[in-house]
C-alpha cells in the first residue's frame, strides 16, 4: 500500500492547497515586505525626524530588524503547537496575528503627534509581525510538502516560495503607484498608510481560502500513531529536534545565510543604495525591483522541478555561488546610474537567488520526521534569519555610512556565500525521502540519505 506521502494526490485538491498556502504566504511576506520598503523611504522622516537622513534611515532598519528578532519565538511556538494539533489551525492564526499588525501600522500616529511613543508602539507592533511570521513560513511549505506527489516535491512546494516575491511585487506596486499618483509632501502625510490598511481587506481574503483546506495526511498519520501509543510519554518536538536532528538544525541555518543577506539587499538596501550613491529616484528604485520580483516570482517553480530532477543540493549549490560571484557585477551596474543596468542588477541577482529559495522549501521538509517537523523546519530556517536577514540592511546601511564605498557590502554578501557552500556541501540529498516514513538521526544515515532500520527507529523518530 503506497503511504500518504508517496500516492499521488487529487490534482484538484493538490492545486487548492497550494493555492491556498500560495495566497496566505503572498499575504504574509506583503504585509512584511511593506515594513521594509516603507523603513527605507518613509519611516525615518516619520518616526525618527531628529536624526541626520541616514542615521534615520538606520534607525528605521533597525525597528526592521526587530521584526526578524520575533521570528525563532514564532518558530518555537508555532512548531510547537504544529506539531502537537496540526498545520491548518497554527496557519490561520499566523494571518489574524500579521494582518492585525499590518492593519494596526496603517492607523499608528507619527512622532509629530505623539512623540517618542511612535516608534515604540511601532517597534511593538513590528515584533507581532515577525512572531506571526516564523511560524508561517514552515506550516505554508509542509502544508504542500505533507500533500503532493513524491516525485514533484521540490515543484509543488516551491509555489508558496513564491509568495516572498509576490509579495515584494504586490508591496513595491502598491508603493510604486502611489508614489507615482501622489506628491511627496502627500505621500508622506497620509498616502503611505494606504498599503497598511490594505492588509486588513487581503487577510479576509486569504482566511477564506485557508479555512477550505484540509490537514496533511502525513501528519493525520502520524498523530493517529503517536495516540495509539499514549502510554509512552511523547518528548516535545523541540527536545527530539535538538536531540536527534541538532546537525539538521545547523545546516538548515548555513543554508539560509546567503540566501537570506542577499535577498535583503537586493530589494531593500537595493532602495537606499539606489537613491543615495547612484542618484536614482525613488521612484526608479521601486520600479526595478518591481518587475524584478515578477521575473523571481516566475523563475522559482522551474528552480523547483529542476530540483526534483537533479537534486536539491546542486541547485541550491549553484545558486548561492551564482550570488556570490554577482555581487561586484551587481553594485557596479546600478553605480552607472541608468534604470537599465540597475533593473539588470536586480533581476539576474533575484534569479540566482531563486535558485537557493526554491528547492529550500522540500530540503528543510525532508531533513525532519512528521511530529517534529514543522519545529525543525522552522527552527531552522528562522533562527539563522536573526544572524542574517535581520541585520542585512542594518549592516549594509552602516557599511556604505562608513567607507562610502559598496565593496564591503559585496564582501559580506560573499562571506556568507561561503558559509552557505559549506553547509549544503556536507549536507545529504533528501529528494527521494519519503515523508511518511520515520527519519533516523542524521548520524544513522548512510551516504546517499535513505533510513536506516526505520521500523525500529521509528518510536523515537514519528
Amino acid at each position: 500500500m503506497s503511504s500518504p506521502s508517496s500516492a499521488p494526490p487529487a490534482p484538484n485538491n493538490l492545486k487548492r492547497i497550494v493555492a491556498a498556502s500560495l495566497i496566505g504566504t503572498t499575504i504574509e511576506w506583503y504585509d512584511f515586505f511593506l515594513y521594509g520598503s516603507a523603513a527605507a523611504l518613509v519611516f525615518n522622516k516619520l518616526f525618527f525626524p531628529d536624526s541626520d537622513p541616514l542615521v534615520g534611515t538606520l534607525l528605521s532598519f533597525l525597528t526592521y530588524a526587530v521584526g526578524f528578532a520575533a521570528r525563532p519565538l514564532g518558530a518555537l511556538v508555532f512548531g510547537h503547537y504544529g506539531d502537537r494539533l496540526g498545520r491548518k489551525k497554527l496557519l490561520v492564526l499566523s494571518l489574524l496575528l500579521m494582518g492585525g499588525a499590518t492593519f494596526a501600522i496603517g492607523l499608528l500616529p507619527t512622532h509629530a503627534t505623539i512623540g517618542t511613543a511612535a516608534p515604540v508602539l511601532l517597534t511593538v507592533l513590528r515584533l507581532v509581525q515577525g512572531f506571526a511570521l516564523g511560524g508561517e513560513w514552515g506550516g505554508a511549505v509542509l502544508l504542500v510538502s505533507e500533500h503532493g506527489d513524491a516525485r514533484r516535491r521540490g515543484f509543488w512546494a516551491s509555489w508558496p516560495q513564491t509568495g516572498a516575491p509576490a509579495g515584494q511585487l504586490l508591496a513595491t506596486g502598491v508603493l510604486s503607484l502611489l508614489t507615482a499618483v501622489l506628491s511627496d509632501s502627500a505621500f508622506n502625510s497620509w498616502g503611505w498608510r494606504i498599503p497598511f490598511l490594505l492588509s486588513g481587506v487581503l487577510v479576509m481574503v486569504g482566511l477564506w481560502i485557508r479555512l477550505s483546506v484540509d490537514e496533511s495526511p502525513v501528519f493525520k498519520q502520524a498523530l493517529a500513531q503517536a495516540e495509539s501509543r499514549r502510554a509512552k510519554a511523547e518528548p516535545m518536538p523541540i527536545v527530539a529536534v535538538l536531540r536527534h536532528h541538532w546537525r539538521d538544525v545547523l545546516i538548515a541555518m548555513g543554508a539560509r545565510m546567503a540566501e537570506n543577506i542577499s535577498y535583503y539587499v537586493i530589494t531593500a538596501f537595493i532602495l537606499v543604495y539606489a537613491t543615495t550613491a547612484a542618484d536614482l529616484s525613488k521612484q526608479t528604485a521601486l520600479n526595478a525591483v518591481l518587475i524584478a520580483s515578477a521575473v523571481h516570482f516566475a523563475v522559482i517553480p522551474a528552480w523547483g522541478a529542476l530540483s526534483d530532477r537533479i537534486g536539491r543540493r546542486p541547485v541550491y549549490l549553484l545558486g548561492a555561488a551564482g550570488v556570490g560571484l554577482w555581487m561586484f557585477p551587481f553594485f557596479m551596474l546600478i553605480d552607472h546610474g541608468a534604470f537599465s543596468s540597475l533593473l539588470l542588477a536586480v533581476t539576474v541577482g533575484l534569479v540566482l537567488h531563486g535558485a537557493m529559495y526554491a528547492p529550500q522549501a522540500a530540503f528543510f521538509s525532508e531533513m525532519f520526521a512528521t511530529r517534529m517537523r514543522y519545529s525543525g523546519a522552522s527552527i531552522g530556517a528562522q533562527f539563522a534569519s536573526v544572524a542574517a536577514g535581520a541585520p542585512a540592511p542594518l549592516i549594509a546601511t552602516a557599511l556604505l555610512s562608513e567607507y562610502d564605498s559598496s565593496t564591503p557590502i559585496s564582501l559580506y554578501v560573499i562571506a556568507s556565500v561561503l558559509l552557505t557552500l559549506v553547509a549544503v556541501g556536507v549536507a545529504k540529498e533528501t529528494r527521494h525521502r519519503d515523508l511518511a516514513e520515520p527519519v533516523s538521526s542524521p548520524e544513522d544515515d548512510d551516504e546517499d540519505g535513505p533510513v536506516k532500520d526505520s521500523r525500529a527507529q521509528g518510536a523515537r523518530s514519528i
